[in-house]
């Protein structure tokens, strides 16, 4: 620990641990499935609102399990151009880690049984995966983000399973129309872990931590990270074209000069000067929900 670390207080360590940035995660998809909820003319605030309780406590507990399992394993050392991790820096002990996982978890679990008794088992099966792979992202003996699988892991749960479960929650069913809905979410909460192994990715190869940018390469990462921007914009207007959703649903292409920013960031920007890219790409996907939202919401009522 540094001079630096060492006057960080108990609880500044915890805001550290929870990483407040990455929550823009945990809100997106609760807000654009309640938005669809309200455009199909049913929505339960309640529901919403202990969704999003669980979506943060699911990307808290994550973030808390990565922390844990990447000091475990070797992958935070002293080269690490990211942010302050708390265990490896010795701010936070290991075994209050581990509590505060179970605590996250647990609670996660026990609220979800509402969920569950206002719907029906299939929000019990997407509350426990959304757990387990919580914590399979870094921990057990096939840990997600080492072995190729972290994209795949939060496109599908942080975007395609926490919006269309959160719609789920309110109509009681699955469609087309969700799936569509989920798709820019997923995208652009991606892009957030595009940016973060894009920037890691020399530790990483050193701790044999198989992202898709060690495996592919940086030239990868940067078409990937475009490619999910494109298809991202792609969905309001496929919505406008063929579903005859009004004019509002546009909104989002009002962030294109500032989508246009980050992609050239990413192309331009090394090591440490990747962590602006990192928090402005989290921004920018809240940014992105918030209007979508808006326009679902819009298309309702004018």
């Amino acid at each position: 620990m540094n001079q630096a670390e060492s006057n960080i207080s108990k609880l500044d360590s915890w805001i550290l641990a929870i990483r407040p940035k990455t929550l823009f995660a945990a809100v997106v998809p609760v807000l654009v499935g309640s938005a669809l909820a309200i455009n199909q003319g049913k929505f339960f605030f309640l529901n919403s609102f202990i969704a999003l309780i669980c979506s943060f406590l699911i990307q808290i507990g994550t973030n808390l399990t990565n922390d844990l399992y990447d000091h475990l394993k070797g992958a935070d050392t002293k080269q690490r151009k990211g942010p302050i991790r708390v265990i490896a820096s010795g701010l936070i002990e290991t075994k209050e880690i581990k509590l505060a996982i179970v605590l996250c978890f647990g609670l996660t679990f026990i609220l979800g049984l509402y969920l569950v008794y206002v719907t029906d088992w299939k929000i019990f099966v997407v509350g426990v995966l959304s757990i387990i792979a919580g914590l399979a992202y870094t921990a057990g003996p096939f840990p997600l983000a080492y072995n190729g699988l972290g994209d795949l892991f939060v496109f599908l749960f942080f975007g395609i399973a926490g919006t269309m479960g959160t719609y789920y929650l309110h109509k009681m069913e699955i469609s087309l129309l969700s799936f569509l809905v989920s798709i820019p979410v997923g995208a652009l909460i991606t892009n957030i872990l595009i940016v973060n192994n894009y920037r890691d990715i020399e530790e990483d190869k050193q701790v044999n931590k198989k992202t898709l940018a060690v495996i592919f390469g940086k030239t990868f990462s940067q078409f990937e990270y475009t490619s999910l921007m494109v298809i991202s914009f792609l969905v309001p207007i496929i919505l406008f074209t063929y579903y005859n959703v009004s004019i509002f649903i546009l909104l989002p292409l009002l962030t294109i000069p500032f989508s246009i920013r980050l992609v050239k960031m990413l192309y331009s920007l090394t090591g440490s000067e990747l962590n602006v890219a990192l928090e402005q790409t989290a921004k920018y996907s809240a940014l992105f929900g918030l209007l979508f939202s808006l326009g679902l919401i819009a298309d309702k009522f004018f």
